[in-house]
């Protein structure tokens, strides 16, 4: 999985992932030509991009407020790419990101009627923080938001082994820079004196 910035070439699959693309035809491109390359600040949009064949699957919408250290996101995965993995292994990447760019908190807003988000949400470490009483009524159907949260330290217990996978924060070192031990093979017997 690989978040990359938004191109204009993009825009005809984020339509097309759209439910509503009537509407939002002029949005996508507005965004993808004005705003996809220099972005605004705090505030990114990247499209979730599968390693093996470079296929777009979905955006993710990041805000961020460097001042508090919270930040907050939107994830769109296309229909035919849902229930892959692709949401979970998206959105571990940014928060990995995010928090060694030293944001200590994500903070997220779910349809409570949205249950594979909410599952996903609670797999990966969020913990709920509560049920605004802020409801919608929606075409008969009653929706509230539940808002969820992790901090950094929870991220941390929750994904060790993410965490290990990417090693230890060494920005002064190289990515193949090689710890002082030895293999498993490397034996010491033959640096003892004979006896």
């Amino acid at each position: 999985m690989r978040l990359r910035e938004v191109r204009p070439a993009d825009h005809r699959t984020l339509i097309g992932f759209d439910r509503d693309s009537d509407r939002q035809i002029g949005g996508y491109r507005h965004w993808a030509t004005h705003r996809g390359a220099n972005g605004s600040g705090d505030d990114f949009h990247f499209a979730i991009e599968t390693l093996h064949n470079r296929t777009l699957v979905g955006s993710i919408w990041i805000q961020a407020d460097p001042a508090s250290g919270r930040f907050s996101y939107g994830i769109g995965i296309g229909p035919q790419y849902r229930r892959c993995g692709y949401a979970a292994d998206a959105i571990t990447v940014l928060l990995a990101f995010m928090f060694e760019q030293r944001y200590h908190k994500c903070e997220v807003s779910i349809n409570g009627s949205n249950f594979a988000s909410l599952a996903l949400h609670g797999e990966l470490g969020f913990r709920e923080e509560g049920r605004p009483r802020d409801t919608e009524l929606s075409r008969g159907e009653v929706r509230y938001p539940v808002l969820m949260s992790i901090t950094a330290d929870g991220f941390a217990e929750h994904q060790p082994a993410f965490l290990a996978a990417r090693g230890p924060v060494r920005p002064w070192r190289g990515r193949h820079w090689r710890t002082p031990r030895r293999g498993r093979h490397w034996r010491t017997d033959h640096l003892r004196p004979a006896r």
